[in-house]
């Protein structure tokens, strides 16, 4: 089986697995505990914070550990956005997206960004939306369908400048161990999860600048200082900080070598059966292609019978029962042309025989496809 769908998850990394596994079966304690057990597994989690930190931030910024992405974005806008109006972009992830539509159903005004052709968020008419009453500005890091990637400390630096006290968000999670940054001061809020790099589904963080006064998200027992009640998940924990130091380890050279896949697979689809919407200057992570005149989704299953998996878009999207893509339409593409998504992304792991043999399969599928339906 090849697996091109690593933006939707990636497969557990086996090496820290074999080395987080012993936090399941022997030291299962409770790291709240007073006994020395617990107390161990809470230094442990201390020190994981710190690990995962240190990949993209200075001492100027904490980690709050959460479930997932998802739920290290609801705490960001659910309570960074509690006044005025809250900007964001119509190409955010739907954990973003949906959150901010809550926020304007409970009565505070939502603005929407338009993007650029590539998914990237059109700056300017974002700053437009910025007054002196946006109390959050949330930008997704790198577009989770297209691979566009914003520059975040660019437009954190530019939010400021209108609005000093606006706090600025952004999605990380498919940029967090795969393309080389370090967060800014001008950015407040930050957020990542652990299954996009090889840790464990359950976990995630969202990363804030330490002087920021946040309220919690969750409450209970007060864990995570207070900011996250409820049981630490240490294995997820200790998985999230082994698969960083893995992945950042090798950062530049991963990032070559993806690039080197992407470019592969662009230079063996038929241009006459697809198109790229991706941009040239994305994330090498993430291929996102059109093909002409065939459903996206019918290629998806049609790969599948072939041994390949890939996707037609953000996964957390798949529930969702509109035929077009939200993001995609609001890149300018055309219906017809939205209807032929698919969504391409690759590992480390990946091979350059895999891809090969992935881009013979697609062209074939949709080959016959439309020799099918002509």
């Amino acid at each position: 089986m090849i697996y091109l769908d690593n933006a939707a998850t990636t497969r557990p990394d086996d090496g820290c697995f074999e080395q987080a596994k012993q936090f399941i079966s022997d030291k299962y304690y409770n790291p709240s505990a007073l006994y020395a057990e617990g107390y161990n597994l809470h230094l442990l989690i201390k020190n994981a914070r710190a690990q995962l930190l240190s990949c993209i931030a200075d001492e100027s910024f904490e980690l709050i550990f959460t479930s997932c992405g998802t739920e290290a974005d609801n705490h960001a806008l659910f309570c960074g956005g509690r006044r005025g109006n809250v900007v964001t972009t119509y190409g955010e992830h739907s954990a973003v997206f949906a959150a901010a539509n809550e926020l304007k159903q409970r009565g505070l005004e939502v603005r929407f960004a338009p993007l650029n052709s590539d998914g990237s968020v059109n700056v300017q008419k974002l700053l437009s939306l910025v007054d002196n009453k946006t109390s959050l500005v949330s930008v997704i890091h790198v577009n989770n369908e297209t691979g566009a990637v914003n520059d975040i400390n660019a437009i954190a630096e530019a939010v400021k400048a209108i609005n000093r006290n606006a706090l600025f968000h952004s999605d990380g999670v498919q940029a967090f161990g795969k393309i080389p940054f370090r967060l800014s001061k001008n950015i407040d809020l930050y957020s990542i999860s652990a299954h996009k790099i090889g840790g464990m589904k359950g976990t995630g963080a969202l990363i804030k600048r330490k002087s920021l006064v946040l309220k919690p998200f969750i409450y209970g027992g007060g864990q995570e200082n207070g900011m996250r009640s409820g049981t630490e998940n240490v294995f997820g924990i200790k998985m999230f900080e082994l698969a960083a130091k893995k992945r950042y380890a090798s950062l530049k050279d991963n990032y070559a070598y993806v690039r080197s896949l992407n470019d592969m697979m662009k230079g063996a689809l038929d241009r006459e059966l697809f198109s790229v919407i991706s941009p040239e200057n994305g994330s090498p992570y993430i291929l996102t292609v059109s093909a002409h005149g065939v459903r996206g989704e019918t290629i998806l299953h049609e790969a599948d019978d072939h041994g390949l998996i890939v996707g037609t878009g953000s996964a957390c999207s798949s529930n969702d029962k509109k035929r077009y893509s939200r993001v995609i339409l609001a890149c300018g593409v055309a219906e017809g042309d939205a209807d032929g998504i698919l969504r391409l992304s690759f590992s480390p792991e990946n091979s350059t025989e895999e891809i090969a043999a992935a881009a013979g399969i697609l062209n074939k599928v949709v080959k016959n496809r439309r020799e099918i339906m002509s």
